[in-house]
């Protein structure tokens, strides 16, 4: 149902073609210049010249400038700032009046190799067969579960898109408001004492009144994407799109406030779906990937995995069955309330580190 993109890279050479001479080309090449780097990595950069006339060169990194120097010494660049994924590094170079400018692409991953992580289930409860659940999260003594149209094939297990209120322990639904037809929902959150959330495709975000569940506000998107997930940090937003980047929106209007690439030392991590933020790190589903990514939310480094795909083995098998997704943490017990979209179980797990 999404369609992925992988990066691809270059050859570590570049042409820079004179300004304001158009037959004018000279090949340069920058010097130990690797492929991939880590995160806080010092990248080192020099252009080889085939005339050694450069008066001075300037360095970009995303059409940002990250330094200069004089003729064409060498300059060091620490990557802690930097995110994660395929970034584009510019030259531009001066000599004798004539600017020639040129770019080529890194790749920065995570300078972190993730832990594996252990679970214990500490008990199981009924969930609604028929929630295709999007979004999870406790307020309280109760669940705040957010769901999708589901997509079933007709079997029954089919439900609606909604966003509600649960008892966590007997899967009962307390309170719901079910959404048109037209709407597919998808992850929530709750923050200064509403509910937000996310739709499919409709570029739209919805604020409810967290008693009530009725919905008073419409917000659009800062720009065309999908909603997937969805949790905040008491103040800021975090949504994903099913790409490998996390935004950071502000609530009043999703306006964007910054983003980062979801990444381990092995490459970028895309499908980045349902999100809870728990004691300063965010905790994320992957669709179709049954487990847990535990990430640092200032820079989108992966520091841990939890392998959950033995629980899609203990709920109910049928048709419209699909794949884990929903976490909720209990700050009373320090247990995480996991399901999956048409499962007829919720989990209560607590994860060993």
């Amino acid at each position: 149902m999404k369609n992925y993109k992988y990066l691809s890279f270059f050859a570590l050479s570049l042409l820079f073609v004179a300004c304001k001479d158009d037959k004018k080309v000279e090949k340069l090449e920058f010097s130990t210049l690797k492929q991939t780097y880590a995160l806080n990595e010092d990248v080192v950069l020099q252009l080889k010249s085939e005339s050694n006339e450069i008066d001075s060169v300037q360095y970009f990194m995303n059409d940002l400038k990250i330094g200069s120097v004089k003729n064409n010494e060498q300059f060091t660049y620490n990557l802690s700032q930097a995110k994660h994924g395929a970034q584009d590094i510019k030259a531009i170079t001066y000599s004798k009046g004539s600017a020639n400018e040129g770019s080529i692409k890194i790749n920065i991953l995570s300078n972190v190799q993730p832990a594996f992580y252990s679970y214990t289930i500490v008990n199981t409860y009924p969930h609604d067969i028929k929630a295709y659940t999007q979004g999870l999260e406790f307020y309280g003594d109760l669940l705040i579960e957010s769901t999708g149209n589901g997509e079933g094939i007709g079997t029954g297990t089919k439900g609606k898109s909604s966003i509600r209120k649960v008892n966590p322990k007997t899967g009962e639904v307390i309170k719901i408001n079910e959404l048109d037809d037209a709407i597919f929902g998808e992850g929530a959150t709750v923050l200064n004492n509403k509910i937000y959330q996310l739709t499919y495709l409709n570029n739209e975000a919805y604020v409810y009144n967290l008693e009530t569940l009725q919905k008073e506000q419409t917000i659009p998107y800062f720009k065309k994407m999908q909603g997937w997930g969805l949790t905040n940090d008491g103040t800021n937003l975090y949504m994903t799109d099913g790409s490998d980047r996390v935004y950071i929106v502000n609530p009043t209007d999703f306006s964007l406030i910054d983003y980062f690439v979801l990444a381990t030392n092995q490459g970028t991590v895309p499908r980045v779906n349902e999100l809870e933020w728990v004691n300063g790190e965010i905790y994320a589903n992957f669709y179709g990937q049954d487990a847990i990514g535990i990430f640092n939310p200032k820079n989108g480094s992966v520091n841990a995995v939890v392998d959950l795909s033995d629980l899609k083995n203990k709920v109910t098998k049928h048709p419209d069955l699909d794949v884990l997704n929903g976490i909720a943490y209990n700050k009373k017990t320090d247990t995480f309330f996991v399901t999956g979209k048409n499962w007829d179980k919720m989990f209560e797990i607590r994860i060993n580190k």
